[in-house]
């Protein structure tokens, strides 16, 4: 028995242990690209029809759900608790991928390959290391006659790449009696360690749990002028004005602001490093990056942030077009949407139009209770030099939708991670991977953590 099983009385070589890494590979087996389009989004409904297998073949109810769309395959399971007065917990996880281009990578991104210790393929961190985590949990609970504390919902859901359009956001609107009764919910992204020097000289491992999401918004700018010819003198030009308006809000820098899940985050980190990181100092970013490659989501959660990501004018070399337009990928601190909508009033002009395509609320709780303490125990009981300490994602997860039904929300998907591996460089990166040993750590941390749930 390994050192992590005699300290925590886990054992592991359990039924979910053993099998977890087969389950992610076989997951990112299925490409479950997520364009979104829904013409073109694929492997949604394959990959949950194989979920419900697995459920199925240890002797779970299912319940399937198309959210709103053909394909867009969504799949429900509940496992009853010792009290069923208390609130459910929902464990969620998203069964689509972004994209990927096969030339670009080492293996097949879809391939789920296994070799130098780690499982590769698109997914393998967003999020089917999760989504195998899960399931290989609620198989071996159901399989051992496991009985949880409380009731316990398992979901499989689809579109979370698009914003959970036809995925979590459509199952809330419209089939809201799938969450009856639940009050907390768990997913992405937490729940993964960051190593940092202490002052004695010796390393902690952090294991940072989401409290907090900065909202989502995906916002359309168009620029209206007069069409004519190429040749002409044409100060009116609907490119020229759309592009200074793009320019001018691409290159702002949008205030800082600190909220309470960030401001505990750099109050742990000084604590533990001996490094300070008051948000009042000077260059507050330029300190972060001593963390390492976890400044990129650190550093982004102290501001808003407005990134052009399309640009859209013209059908023929010689024509000024009518109509010029640009997408703009908008993610806002807490508590701060209508003052970033005047900035960028202000920065954009009254010549350029602007829409919102996707708006989504930002998100925050606090880091206390029952749960973020069974969240602690657990990872004290495989990893004694751990510590969990709550942070703020820069993106954004279904936790948004379920937010809106009064759920409490957390990402907690636990991974031990070697100090070297550029983590936040995986999501949606070329040669996304797991490593092995992470998997069946937070196999055992998860069943630690939902056992005392």
């Amino acid at each position: 028995m390994s050192a992590t099983g005699e300290a925590s009385g886990t054992r592991p070589d359990s039924s979910a242990v053993a099998e977890v890494v087969d389950l992610v590979s076989a997951l990112i087996r299925f490409d479950t690209s997520n364009t979104g389009e829904p013409a073109t989004t694929k492997g949604e409904a394959e990959c949950a029809r194989w979920v419900i297998e697995q459920l199925e073949e240890v002797g779970y109810p299912t319940e399937y759900v198309e959210s709103g769309a053909p394909g867009r395959g969504n799949v429900f399971a509940r496992l009853p608790g010792a009290d069923p007065a208390r609130g459910a917990l929902l464990i969620h996880g998203h069964l689509d991928v972004v994209p990927a281009e096969a030339a670009d990578w080492s293996v097949h991104p879809f391939s789920g390959a296994i070799r130098d210790g780690y499982v590769w393929g698109r997914g393998a961190i967003d999020m089917k290391d999760m989504v195998g985590m899960s399931l290989a949990l609620a198989r071996q609970f159901r399989r051992e006659g496991t009985v949880p504390p409380r009731d316990i919902v398992f979901a499989f859901l689809a579109d979370e790449e698009n914003g959970g359009k036809w995925g979590s956001q459509w199952l809330v609107k419209h089939r809201p009696d799938l969450f009856e009764g639940i009050t907390e919910a768990v997913g992405e992204v937490g729940g993964f360690s960051l190593t940092v020097p202490r002052r004695d000289g010796t390393e902690r491992r952090l294991y940072l749990v989401e409290t907090a999401e900065k909202g989502l918004g995906w916002m359309r700018l168009r620029a209206k002028a007069r069409a004519g010819h190429g040749s002409f003198l044409h100060e009116d030009n609907a490119v020229t004005i759309l592009a200074r308006a793009v320019a001018r809000l691409g290159t702002h820098t949008f205030p800082l602001v600190v909220s309470d899940s960030v401001a505990e985050f750099l109050a742990a980190v000084s604590e533990e490093s001996g490094l300070e990181f008051d948000p009042a100092g000077p260059d507050i970013e330029g300190r972060l990056a001593k963390l390492g490659t976890i400044s990129r989501i650190i550093g982004a959660t102290l501001r808003d942030t407005a990134n052009p990501t399309m640009l859209s004018a013209g059908y023929k070399a010689n024509v000024i077009p009518q109509t010029a337009e640009a997408v703009v990928d908008c993610r806002v601190v807490p508590g701060r949407l209508a003052e970033f909508e005047r900035e960028v009033d202000e920065l954009i002009g009254p010549d350029v139009e602007r829409e919102w395509i996707t708006e989504l609320d930002s998100y925050e709780t606090t880091f206390d209770g029952h749960l973020v303490d069974a969240m602690n125990a657990a990872v004290l009981a495989h990893d004694p030099n751990g510590r969990t300490v709550p942070y703020m994602l820069s993106g954004g997860t279904d936790a948004k939708a379920f937010a809106e039904l009064g759920i409490r929300c957390f990402g907690f998907a636990p991974l031990r991670l070697p100090p070297e591996l550029d983590f936040t460089a995986l999501f949606h990166g070329v040669d996304e991977r797991v490593p092995v040993e992470s998997l069946e750590f937070g196999t055992r941390v998860l069943e630690h953590f939902l056992l005392h749930s």
